[in-house]
């Protein structure tokens, strides 16, 4: 049985999970509750064989509007130790989604900025509606979008994430797509079809390849081929004798689903 979130809803039809950001009333802000909820949430699915994916939306056509304005104005009561280690969390959030074994897939409806552009810019597939509404509003707040940064320029690049960050400005799901935000803008009626699309293809992904491709990924990032070479031999090598690629080369060759696809 799941936890009782306050701030998600969390339903499974395996092998996917939807993690739905449930704060409806101030358009799925990002409190520090959510964080938390978040953080279980994502700790409870990566050790679950029986899901693939997440998928990760905002409840009533909202993604998220970005922080909880009332607790960021409430964090003045708290001292500076509190609030730092507050602040820190969002960032554990970050990397849990980031670094998470399975897939994550965001679908972007209405609102995604700050905290919720963040969260976007950590997950391995975005689709968002063409009429979105992203951007990094912070520096027009007396903020800046510091937490998330390292993520946002890891999305989109330096010069890119220059722009957004500096500007402020707000641009839509088309937009989102030309700068690498999310993968695919579709039209409103589109994006319950596009995901049943991307389920599909992920069900023909093996469950453990998936869960080594995504720890490779962040085992190369950031270094160079020769510091590399060995473990990626090694992976390979491991792989191709395990069940899994058996059974995939064998489905391959008889023209038939693997079995984790049927």
């Amino acid at each position: 049985m799941w936890p009782d979130y306050e701030t998600l809803r969390i339903a499974l039809d395996p092998p996917f999970a939807q993690v739905t950001l449930n704060r409806p009333d101030v358009r799925n802000a990002m409190n520090h509750r959510m964080v938390e909820d978040l953080i279980a949430a994502f700790g409870v699915l990566r050790e679950r064989d029986d899901v693939r994916a997440a998928i990760i939306r905002g409840a009533r056509g909202t993604f998220c509007a970005g922080g909880d304005f009332d607790e960021l104005r409430a964090a003045i009561d708290m001292d500076e130790a509190q609030q730092i280690a507050r602040t820190a969390r969002v960032d554990t959030m970050l990397r849990t989604v980031n670094h998470a074994p399975l897939i994550t897939i965001a679908v972007v409806e209405g609102a995604a900025l700050g905290g919720g552009f963040g969260l976007v810019c950590v997950t391995d597939i975005a689709i968002a509606s063409t009429d979105a509404k992203l951007g990094l509003p912070e520096v027009r707040l007396g903020l800046v979008p510091a937490v998330i940064s390292p993520y946002v320029i890891g999305r989109v690049g330096l010069a890119r994430a220059r722009q957004l960050m500096l500007s402020g400005s707000r641009f839509d799901g088309v937009a989102a797509q030309e700068y690498g935000i999310v993968h695919e803008a579709l039209p409103p009626d589109g994006l319950d079809v596009r995901l049943e699309g991307l389920k599909e293809e992920i069900r023909q992904c093996a469950p453990g390849a998936v869960r080594e491709c995504k720890k490779l990924i962040f085992e190369v990032v950031g270094k160079s081929p020769d510091e590399t070479r060995q473990t990626r031999a090694e992976l390979l090598n491991r792989l191709r004798v395990g069940d899994e690629a058996q059974e995939g080369i064998l489905a391959f060759m008889q023209r038939r689903p693997a079995r984790w696809a049927e």
